[in-house]
């Protein structure tokens, strides 16, 4: 992702759980009666609001008994402009030009667990930038594969050295997924109309949730006209149909989704959109959700401020409330090459909104979003050779599986050579690398799981992931960024997991037998 998966990050994102208390999992609006609106005992008065800041987004997130009439007053009182309100799990977006506004609710304890920007740059219009790290299919390269291509292949499939890591032409033969299984790509928005998509597709379930309100209007999902391709690369990866047209899908019977959350020009994916990406898909009955991505400005949310806890809040709550609705999430671990099981990790990447500060955080209390919540599965990237990808995240406890997420120097015997991943993108078909493309094709598993198994709970998909996964021991060596073979001694091996490969390689056949 340009921040995402495959480009970003370094690329894109997230590993120890957060424990939401148990009366985090109480709806607001249950309670009966609200506390005075400065959280005191006996009084209603508050500091004076000013609005001579730069104006920024905030999540308020309400304790178990406070109201969300109670809370939205409070705000406004602060002088903040409610955006929406999920009573569902009970977090508030809202705009502030307050330099005081989180400062001024968090004194509310009678209302607010916690309140922070989402931001730390002044909300404004965007300039564009390019994205440059997609390889474009040469028409050269497409007609050599679709010349190597045998009966039952689609034309591009031969490239695809991925799925068959996974056996997922194998698993085809049986069965392809169902149409009552969608996946949701949360990302930064798929080209519909692209004819390797379009059958799949769901206008229904797919939104853009830029700002913090699902916007369904036609085509509002679809990238922006100056935006990355990301979205619609994970989108083929999993659900692109066997239809004659390019390439295949891990999944390519089960429905696919958009929601689109991802800032125009800068493609920063902010806490407020995110966590809207996480309701909309839980409302709309998505079973599996795909987060190539971390959450913006902080690669790692550090939960001893008071800013970032909001944050790590806000999403925690939004994916919990979205699997107890039925939907498993699937998320990439990022592309900085870090051990998130370590005792220290340093970011030089933080905000990345404004100027980055380095800042050495433990990863224990500082998460990675959404990857590192509990619930959601972690997943690390490897290339042809099935050695873990040169850039991709790693640590153990930490990653739960590894799927194909491509990697430049493990060159597979395929008719183009490229050891990145072949997928859709608007108006072609194109490579990228990158945790970005593993968590896709562990979504796509997903589904297929999900089709097998209809009655199959979130946890019970992620337990199934596990143990049908193909075991991977920690390797001799691995591919450094510069193409050399190094010794792997950071792969670190117990309880039948590698901090390199979590359970396993990710195996689609099993999935459908």
């Amino acid at each position: 992702m340009a921040h995402l998966g495959s480009a970003r990050r370094r690329a894109l994102a997230v590993p120890v759980g957060l424990a939401l208390t148990a009366s985090l999992a109480l709806l607001p609006s249950v309670s009966a009666s609200a506390a005075p609106l400065d959280g005191t005992a006996g009084t209603a008065t508050a500091p004076k609001a000013t609005a001579d800041g730069p104006k920024l987004s905030y999540v308020a997130n309400l304790n178990a008994y406070a109201t969300v009439k109670a809370a939205k007053k409070a705000i406004e009182r602060a002088g903040g402009t409610v955006v929406t309100a999920y009573e569902q799990i009970g977090v508030v977006v809202a705009h502030s030009q307050n330099p005081d506004f989180a400062k001024q609710l968090r004194a509310q304890r009678g209302l607010f667990v916690s309140v922070g920007a989402t931001r730390t740059a002044p909300m404004q219009a965007v300039q564009t930038t390019d994205e440059g790290a997609t390889q474009r299919l040469s028409e050269a390269d497409a007609a050599k594969a679709a010349a190597q291509a045998q009966e039952g292949q689609e034309p591009l499939e031969p490239n695809q050295w991925d799925l068959r890591t996974i056996k997922a032409d194998e698993a085809h033969k049986i069965n392809d997924g169902s149409q009552d299984v969608t996946v949701g790509i949360i990302d930064t928005g798929v080209d519909d109309t692209h004819p390797d998509l379009a059958p799949n597709f769901s206008k229904g379930q797919s939104a853009n949730c830029v700002g913090g309100v699902a916007d369904t209007t036609e085509g509002a999902w679809r990238p922006y006209p100056d935006g990355s391709d990301h979205g619609t690369h994970v989108a083929g990866t999993i659900g692109a149909p066997r239809n004659g047209v390019g390439i295949s899908g891990v999944a390519p019977g089960v429905k696919i989704a958009a929601i689109k959350v991802s800032e125009p020009g800068t493609s920063l994916f902010y806490t407020e959109a995110v966590v809207c990406g996480f309701m909309f898909a839980a409302e709309k009955g998505i079973e599996v959700t795909n987060n190539s991505y971390y959450v913006d400005p902080w690669l790692f949310n550090c939960k001893t401020d008071n800013d970032q806890k909001a944050l790590v809040e806000a999403i925690g709550r939004a994916t919990k409330y979205a699997e107890r609705k039925g939907t498993l999430h699937v998320a990439s671990a990022g592309n900085s090459n870090q051990d998130l099981a370590a005792a220290s990790l340093e970011d030089t990447t933080s905000p990345n909104d404004t100027t980055p500060v380095t800042r050495t955080i433990d990863p224990k209390v500082c998460l990675d979003l959404p990857t590192q919540l509990p619930g959601v599965v972690t997943v690390s990237a490897t290339g042809d050779k099935g050695l873990r990808s040169y850039y991709s995240s790693y640590g153990l406890g930490v990653v739960d599986v590894a799927a194909p997420g491509g990697d430049k120097w493990q060159v597979p015997a395929t008719p183009d050579a490229n050891g990145r991943v072949l997928s859709t993108v608007p108006g072609g078909y194109g490579y990228k690398q990158g945790t970005s493309m593993a968590a896709p094709h562990v979504a796509g598993v997903a589904a297929l799981l999900k089709s097998a198994h209809p009655s199959a709970s979130p946890s019970q998909l992620q337990a199934m992931l596990k143990a049908q996964s193909t075991k991977a021991t920690c390797p001799a060596q691995i591919y450094d960024a510069t193409g050399a073979l190094i010794n792997a001694t950071t792969c670190q091996a117990k309880w039948g997991q590698t901090g390199y490969y979590g359970y396993g390689v990710v195996d689609a056949l099993k999935a459908v037998k």
